[in-house]
């Protein structure tokens, strides 16, 4: 059968309802050539056998339709499924090691024991790009519903497999999700992005340490404006100053910065007027920083 005949009769979903389809599947695939659209929902393709031994890159099987298809036990290593429909199928103990499971959409899959090293799931699931450009709130709601569903079926496999940085990722984009179901200006909504910003939800010690930074630079500038008072004299910008001189008092007021940051309060350095406040609201965030800093840092290495 000509090539293009063939593919034709894969896309109409002909050749998809034989009783010998997954080894027709299996031949076509070792042309090497791409195979776009294939419907093969509802088939039998369990321990089919995708690997592509002959190259660096695996074979092709993009925007496949494989509703409620059954490939658990398949061979799937490399096997490009970018753009697929897998809802509903089942990968149970596959091997899926470095697979592209970019844009597909994963609602309902089962990933039981499969293998899923180096997967490539891309940045966002399939419900979420949708929900993103979905028109009306109803629309919205429903499809990161559904995403919410995606990803934590995605983290609860990954922990299962002890693939905990990916399965953090999952936990954070799931959260996410959770957070856009909520009233958009609803005390738990803005609760919970702040948490994003400061830490994603634990996930993400990194945006602790920059708001950290952000915190000490940005005081360290109000205390040289506002002003200190190191033995009796004043700690401050002066404009009739030289550079290294304001450059002095700058460090100086850093070194207040850090001190107050960390509440050690060493005493040398004191604050006054506008100051106080200032002192007073960077402690508090220090001693909230530093705290949620040592939450997030366990949580990571006690996975």
């Amino acid at each position: 059968m000509d090539k293009n005949v063939q593919d034709k009769a894969w896309q109409d979903g002909t050749l998809g309802e034989q009783p010998d389809a997954k080894d027709r599947l299996m031949e076509r695939a070792r042309t090497g050539e791409k195979m776009e659209n294939f419907a093969i929902a509802n088939g039998d393709y369990s321990h089919i056998n995708l690997v592509n031994r002959t190259s660096k890159t695996g074979y092709q099987l993009h925007n496949a339709d494989c509703y409620h298809s059954d490939f658990n036990h398949a061979h799937c290593f490399k096997l490009d499924l970018s753009g697929s429909s897998l809802m509903k199928a089942d990968f149970s103990f596959a091997n899926l090691h470095c697979a592209n499971l970019t844009g597909c959409n994963l609602l309902g899959t089962n990933f039981k024991g499969a293998k899923l090293e180096h997967v490539i799931w891309g940045d966002y699931a399939l419900q979420e790009q949708q929900a993103n450009n979905a028109k009306s709130i109803d629309e919205k709601l429903d499809l990161y519903q559904q995403a919410e569903e995606v990803y934590r079926n995605l983290r609860l496999v990954s922990e299962k497999q002890g693939l905990f940085e990916v399965a953090g990722t999952f936990f954070q984009r799931e959260m996410v999700m959770r957070r856009k179901q909520m009233p958009l200006w609803s005390i738990n909504r803005i609760i919970s992005k702040i948490v994003d910003m400061f830490c994603g939800y634990g996930e993400l010690p990194m945006r602790v340490v920059a708001f950290t930074w952000s915190v000490l630079i940005s005081f360290t500038f109000l205390f040289f404006f506002s002003g200190l008072i190191y033995n009796g004299e004043v700690i401050a910008y002066n404009a009739q100053a030289s550079f290294s001189e304001n450059v002095d008092q700058l460090l100086s007021c850093a070194y207040f910065s850090i001190v107050t940051f960390t509440t050690l309060g060493y005493g040398d350095i004191t604050p006054t007027g506008l100051s106080r406040v200032l002192a007073a609201i960077e402690a508090l965030f220090g001693s909230f920083t530093l705290a949620l800093f040592v939450v997030v840092f366990v949580k990571k290495m006690t996975r």
